[in-house]
């Protein structure tokens, strides 16, 4: 009776979890286009996110054919100022797939930096892999470069720093290096967050009476920007990705990789190292003891 039970459930996955995982978007965003009647099998309307799929044959979005899944990738994408984090914009403006290289796959962005923040963007081919990086769980660091205008008022830079409430939005405590280096009026400082909410950065600076002019996101996790150029993108290496993101791996059948921690090379005799003689330099005198002189 099991077998027979067995048999008779429907196979297959839901549609917006295969077209995520073959990088058409976010399973939200697959929801969406199957709302918009984008999303097809043949000549047929996929009406419905929960319609069953083996394989995406014969599926295309928008008139564009879908390919097999490949295996999940990462890029990391220096954005420049200007261009949005979308495929589409109403309003006619620059976007960041537009400036990508025409051998790149179809990719989606981890989370977005909006139109005047510049810095580290994650691009993957996988909708599931992009999920799973946005996700606050991760407990992932988000570092960003500030440059802001105004005067600072410490008590509450202190405020937003162990968490507050704007607007009835409650964000999580925030680390806040002030820079010594000043250009101007203008103050630098770092700002590390956990959540990535949607202006985040910029809310809570305008909270403690601050202007950003200026908003460049250097890491997120274990992944950096480094000194990649503006407008320019990377891929991440497959070691260095699945061993970051092995918890989302571990139940894909995918071999993680060792880490391998690197001995400290030893050092030669015990104690302290002695300094070597300067060049030039004059010879110490001994101090000679003083002999006590009887009467």
């Amino acid at each position: 009776m099991e077998d027979d039970e067995n048999d008779n459930r429907p196979q297959g996955e839901r549609i917006a979890k295969v077209l995520a995982r073959a990088g058409v978007g976010s399973r939200r965003a697959v929801e969406r286009m199957i709302e918009a009647r984008m999303i097809k099998i043949g000549d047929q309307v996929i009406e419905s996110p929960a319609t069953l799929i083996t394989s995406v044959e014969g599926i295309t979005v928008d008139g564009q054919k879908v390919d097999e899944p490949e295996p999940a990738k990462l890029w990391i994408y220096h954005k420049p100022t200007g261009r949005l984090t979308t495929y589409f914009d109403p309003e006619g403006r620059p976007t960041i797939f537009e400036a990508l290289p025409a051998n790149m796959p179809r990719v989606i962005s981890v989370g977005r930096l909006d139109l005047n923040t510049e810095g580290l963007l994650l691009l993957t081919n996988d909708g599931g892999l992009a999920r799973w990086l946005e996700l606050p769980s991760t407990g992932w660091v988000r570092t960003y470069r500030v440059r802001v205008n105004g005067r600072f008022h410490h008590k509450r830079l202190e405020e937003i720093s162990k968490g507050v409430t704007i607007e009835g939005v409650n964000y999580r405590k925030v680390e806040i290096e002030l820079d010594e280096r000043k250009e101007g009026v203008n103050q630098w400082l770092t700002i590390k967050i956990r959540e990535g909410k949607n202006r985040e950065v910029r809310k809570l600076l305008e909270y403690v009476g601050m202007t950003v002019t200026r908003l460049l996101r250097t890491s997120y996790g274990p992944f950096e920007l480094k000194n990649l150029q503006r407008g320019s993108i990377e891929e991440v290496a497959k070691n260095e990705l699945l061993i970051n993101c092995k918890e989302f791996f571990k139940d894909q059948n995918v071999k993680i990789p060792e880490i391998q921690v690197q001995e400290k090379p030893k050092t030669k005799g015990k104690g302290w190292a002695k300094s070597k003689p300067k060049k030039n330099a004059k010879p110490k005198r001994k101090k000679q003891q003083r002999k006590k002189i009887e009467k």
